[in-house]
């Protein structure tokens, strides 16, 4: 993706299921799970850069002893930065008391970040401010052990206010208006009271105070506690939980929204958000990593059992397709193959804009997250080539000379890397002249490869404001003096906001929806713009699932040609010279190379849950009015 879209957040939680003295023995350190996590953490370094965070608990703690570990940070390599602050503490307690290097025991027992029971996350943050107290792991802290709650979680929630509204009514006091603090405190609040009527159960059995922990820990049912604090939650989440006497559990949201995969053997359980980080990490096969049913959850208890439970009742599932487009890390042995049959799919599109002229066509993409789609693309152009060759000869008859026969072999698409992006350039001027200048640099060309004949074929994965398209990718390709610039989405028309954890929330920002405007505008009916804007208002008080995506009727007046068209129009500084083309995806083809992740909400404006329709309704509201505020 050319425009800068950050990231969702990433999870990775690690749960030893032997004694530390096994691992001290078979892999050479008792901090096994400690550099599990910073591999886990590190490959899942592309779900979010603004922050990073790491909890630790250690299993049958004396009381006194603290079990409980947490650090955080904000610093440019926030992973880095952590797992630099718990080696140097860990280093500086083996240095100080060089009895503990072969003791595990006291090693356990004295060095923090050291036990059986890890919880990392990956944060970029589309709700709350950007501080080291709005990074996951979220604590709260009680001196009973079962009631210490850790969460870190890939997730929004679309009825924050509602959430937040139950807790006052509860008797909280929440100290913070996030889904983040929301989420902790429901299931807190559950948590609480699962404890409470398991001790007061325990007392009339004729135990004594002192014996109920233990007891506490062994009865806690942590799917019926989930069950009762997810009971109204509506939004894409993947939540991960430690408590504080051993338990742990990840829930999937109902409609698969978020990614969530784990792994299971004798000596480990393992989830995170992506499947290929488990694969490298601990060496296994991708049939080995199975994926988390939506609405369950996998609970890990302090005794080691290990369950998958129904949580809520599983919806149409409608996994997030953009995160096999974008988000996910290539190295997915399904998601490269999806990636690349979005391309391939792309090109009857293409061959119509060059007109079939493969001869003086150069090929190449931008950026690094669309190489795989150009693999894709390529194949195909090979495969045109192939039978172009194959019925040239047939048409030859046989009477072909030698050096025909070598001319029409030689025939293969002009493959070129035509763009490198200047990682070392920031534009820190803040003027808007000098600064769009710079912005026209961020990116080199390669120069003496295009002739003034020649198409140039460019494929990015997706395009949402079009902003760096315009301002840098277009005008520095114009400079090569092609024939025609094709500009190639391998996602379809981003049309609508997101809800459920990427950072989409507004309407303007999205170039399709302006093309739409504009439209609008060159047709004489902008007169619909105002008559949505009264549709949504008049929803504003009604349930979320008697809401309707009015949104839709700005996009149904013309043909996805037509709004491509457009956008090419809008994308196209009046000084490019030559003729700019931008081309998209169709969503059936997104259903093609995605056939088991079929959400497309981005797209289509079908959101999953009901709360989608309630975001979009006031992201208009907000765009019409002029309003800054986020629609969640």
């Amino acid at each position: 993706m050319s425009d800068a879209l950050k990231h969702e957040c990433g999870i990775a939680m690690v749960r030893l299921l032997k004694p530390l003295e096994f691992y001290k023995e078979k892999y050479g350190s008792a901090f096994y799970g400690v550099n599990k996590m910073y591999l886990l953490m590190e490959k899942q370094h592309n779900r979010g850069q603004d922050g990073a965070g790491f909890a630790s608990i250690k299993l049958d703690t004396k009381p006194g002893e603290r079990y409980i570990s947490r650090v955080r940070s904000i610093e440019q390599q926030p992973i880095q930065d952590i797992f630099a602050q718990i080696n140097d503490r860990i280093n500086k307690e083996l240095t100080t008391h060089p009895e503990y290097n072969d003791d595990v025991a006291l090693q356990k027992r004295n060095i923090p970040y050291i036990g059986e029971l890890f919880l990392g996350h990956v944060r970029y943050g589309t709700f709350g401010k950007n501080s080291v107290e709005s990074v996951h792991p979220f604590l709260r802290q009680n001196n009973w052990m079962h009631r210490n709650l850790i969460l870190a979680g890939n997730f929004n929630m679309t009825n924050v206010k509602e959430l937040f509204q139950n807790l006052i009514d509860l008797g909280q006091h929440p100290k913070e208006y996030t889904d983040t603090i929301t989420i902790m405190e429901k299931i807190g609040h559950f948590l609480d009271d699962s404890v409470d009527k398991i001790y007061r159960k325990l007392k009339k059995e004729g135990y004594k105070k002192v014996e109920c922990s233990p007891l506490i820990a062994e009865r806690l049912n942590v799917a019926k506690i989930l069950k009762r604090a997810a009971k109204n939650w509506d939004g894409g989440y993947a939540i991960a939980g430690l408590l504080g006497h051993g338990d742990s559990f990840v829930l999937r949201d109902p409609a698969g929204i978020r990614p969530t995969y784990y792994y299971q053997d004798d000596e480990v359980v393992v989830v995170a958000s992506e499947r290929p980080v488990i694969q490298t990490a601990f060496n296994v096969e991708f049939d080995d990593v199975k994926e988390l049913a939506p609405g369950h959850a996998i609970i890990t208890e302090k005794s080691g059992k290990v369950s998958i439970k129904k949580i809520l009742e599983p919806l149409e599932r409608k996994s997030c397709s953009f995160e096999r487009i974008y988000f996910s890390r290539g190295s997915d042995a399904e998601i490269y193959q999806e990636r690349k049959k979005l391309g391939k799919l792309l090109m009857p599109k293409v061959l119509k804009a060059i007109d079939n002229d493969t001869k003086n066509t150069v090929f190449s993409f931008i950026p690094n997250t669309a190489e795989t789609s150009f693999f894709g693309m390529i194949e195909s152009v090979e495969d045109h080539l192939n039978k172009k060759k194959t019925q040239a000869i047939i048409a030859g008859d046989g009477g072909l000379s030698a050096e025909t026969v070598t001319d029409i072999l030689s025939e293969r698409p002009r493959i070129e890397k035509i763009a490198i992006k200047d990682a070392k350039l920031r534009t820190f001027i803040t003027e808007d002249s000098s600064r769009d200048d710079l912005v026209a640099h961020v990116y080199d060309v390669t120069y003496g490869v295009i002739k003034p004949t020649d198409n140039l074929v460019i494929i990015d994965d997706s395009i949402v404001r079009g902003t760096t398209l315009k301002k840098s990718i277009i005008k520095m390709m114009d400079r090569l003096h092609p024939k025609k610039i094709v500009v190639v989405s391998s996602a379809p028309q981003i049309r609508y906001p997101d809800c459920y954890g990427i950072d989409m929330a507004n309407l303007e920002s999205l170039v399709a929806f302006n093309a739409a405007l504009e439209l609008l505008k060159d047709n004489n009916k902008f007169h619909l713009v105002k008559e949505v804007y009264e549709k949504c208002l008049k929803q504003v008080d009604l349930k979320d699932t008697e809401i309707k995506n009015y949104v839709k009727e700005i996009y149904d007046v013309f043909t996805p040609e037509e709004i491509s068209a457009k956008i090419s129009e809008l994308l196209t500084d009046d000084d490019v010279k030559a003729k700019v083309e931008i081309i998209f995806q169709p969503v059936e083809n997104l259903h093609i190379a995605c056939p088991e992740h079929l959400g497309d909400w981005y797209f289509t404006g079908d959101y999953p849950t009901p709360g989608g329709n309630r975001v979009v309704n006031r992201a208009f509201i907000n765009f019409y009015e002029g309003n800054k505020e986020r629609a969640y």
